[in-house]
């Protein structure tokens, strides 16, 4: 009788345990040609314009209208002067981004466009990453090396 007990509470035991439910998050390719347009040029445009800062060595600031608190906040001409001085050191003069594929996030809500950095030097192999949200607004900037791949972090 005590055995059947033990092993009844047992069964319960593991009838009940709770499981940890894995919210993945569901990450989509876009095709380019299915991309709003505007908010392509837009994620275009506001990436060149931190990478040409190398270049130039002058920034405009982002705008509210433009990208969030926090991106406007982080992206400083202090900031970028540290990461262009090594840039151009490694990869010589920026000259232009070539969209290589978007990707949507439909839990974030996000739209991630990637783009190849192309520079003077030819081992230069990086990518940058803009990430734009529900309203329209860059959210975060993320450089990296180019890797064939898209792994979401």
């Amino acid at each position: 009788m005590k055995k059947l007990i033990v092993i009844l509470s047992l069964i319960a035991l593991v009838g009940c345990k709770s499981k940890k439910v894995d919210q993945k998050n569901e990450i989509i390719k876009l095709a380019l040609i299915e991309v709003n347009s505007s908010q392509k040029n837009k994620a275009y445009e506001l990436g060149k314009r931190v990478l040409m800062t190398c270049n130039t060595s002058k920034f405009k600031p982002f705008t509210t209208s433009e990208a969030t608190t926090s991106v406007i906040n982080n992206i400083t001409i202090e900031k970028l002067s540290k990461t262009c001085s090594k840039y151009r050191q490694w990869y010589g003069t920026f000259k232009d981004l070539q969209l290589a594929e978007v990707f949507h996030s439909k839990n974030d809500k996000i739209t991630i466009y990637r783009f190849r950095a192309l520079y003077s030097k030819k081992v230069a192999n990086k990518e940058l990453r803009v990430f734009v949200n529900s309203e329209n607004l860059v959210s975060a900037i993320k450089t990296s090396d180019w890797a064939e791949t898209f792994i979401y972090n």
